[in-house]
């Protein structure tokens, strides 16, 4: 399907015609004109409202790997160590990134359908000594939460260590602080909660992390090092989206200035109580082992018993809904429902949820 007639994949989400309209703009050259540099200031402002920290904010153009990427190569170096607290998918992904340039990875794991403990975290980082540790906020494929962020970002500065989250498909939909969690890189995609296209990133930078940034020297395309100054010497380490700056701001002043942080939060919530119950009414099993760990952005069920993923995907696509598949080992076994940004909307899941329902009979 070229459009999707009733969106519900867990992003890139469906794009509200007044974010669109920022591409409709001609404008001039990011790299000479001071009113570009005035617009990434004024996010900047927004986005540490959206967060709750006084950390730096860097805006870079790109999809959201670029900078788990970027995170990784600019704080450590081969033969340093990174522990990845791991539910899922991603959390495990930071891992096999670290260890592809050299850095001694181990992983401390936790089953797909279930959230981290703080206690088993401290104990793999006190017998380990890492120099980073990693952590995703959302775990998109399993549908759920980590619920104790705070705790490892209280572990990380006991010992020591950087504290890098991923919340790139959380942050604006649920409760996050990345000042009270001691988050030293917090990151942040465009396609999700903020109901965009995937070509902004957007990361916090503690003081501590910039330390050991300036100390790593690594100077590569998705390199934060150049970024310290920007906005303040007028000038970007290459050639920015201008056009992605406006949508931001867009988006950004939506969920600030108009609907509020707490009240998108609490659409969010709803929209995945709604999700849930409905699911539950229609024989659908969730993935996840509790509600009290699932995600207000994203809802993960079985693949119903009766159906295959690829026979039940055709007659859901056939009716114009689309939701997401799934990777790895939940490939084929679990898939997504994805209400965040635009799409944490009641009637969009009643309508989506009506469809499976209709599928399932």
């Amino acid at each position: 399907m070229l459009n999707y007639k009733i969106p519900l994949i867990p992003g890139p989400v469906k794009i509200p015609l007044k974010i669109r309209e920022a591409y409709l703009n001609d404008f001039g050259s990011a790299d000479l004109e001071d009113e570009f540099f005035e617009l990434y200031a004024e996010n900047q402002n927004l986005i540490q409202k959206l967060l709750h920290t006084k950390n730096k904010i860097v805006i870079t153009s790109g999809e959201a790997m670029s900078i788990l990427w970027g995170a990784l190569k600019s704080t450590l170096k081969p033969g340093n160590k990174l522990l990845a607290v791991s539910s899922g998918i991603f959390g495990e992904g930071f891992a096999d990134m670290a260890e592809s340039f050299g850095v001694n990875s181990e992983i401390v794991k936790f089953n797909y359908d279930e959230v981290p403990e703080p206690e088993k975290v401290y104990n793999a980082v006190k017998k380990f000594r890492p120099d980073v540790i990693t952590a995703v906020h959302c775990e998109t494929p399993s549908g759920t939460l980590t619920q104790c962020l705070e705790e490892i970002g209280n572990i990380a500065r006991e010992f020591g260590a950087l504290f890098i989250v991923d919340f790139v498909s959380s942050a604006g939909g649920a409760n996050l602080n990345v000042d009270k969690y001691k988050i030293d890189i917090g990151l942040l995609g465009s396609q999700k909660v903020l109901s965009m296209t995937s070509n902004i990133s957007v990361t916090s930078i503690s003081p501590r992390a910039w330390e050991i940034i300036r100390r790593v020297k690594y100077s590569g395309y998705d390199a934060y090092s150049n970024w310290e100054k920007v906005p303040e010497i007028k000038f970007t380490p290459y050639t920015h989206d201008w056009h992605g700056l406006k949508a931001l701001n867009i988006s950004l002043n939506e969920i600030i200035n108009v609907e509020g942080l707490e009240n998108c939060i609490n659409r969010h919530s709803q929209a995945a109580e709604l999700c849930r119950d409905l699911g539950h009414e229609i024989g659908l099993k969730l993935f996840p082992k509790s509600e009290k760990i699932c995600s207000p952005t994203v809802t993960a069920f079985y693949v119903p018993e009766n159906l295959s993923w690829e026979k039940f995907n055709f007659e859901l696509r056939k009716r114009g809904l689309a939701v997401g598949g799934n990777y790895g080992i939940l490939a084929g076994k679990v898939f997504r429902i994805g209400h965040m940004g635009s799409q944490a909307d009641k009637n969009l899941i009643r309508e989506g949820m009506s469809i499976i329902k209709e599928v399932l009979n």
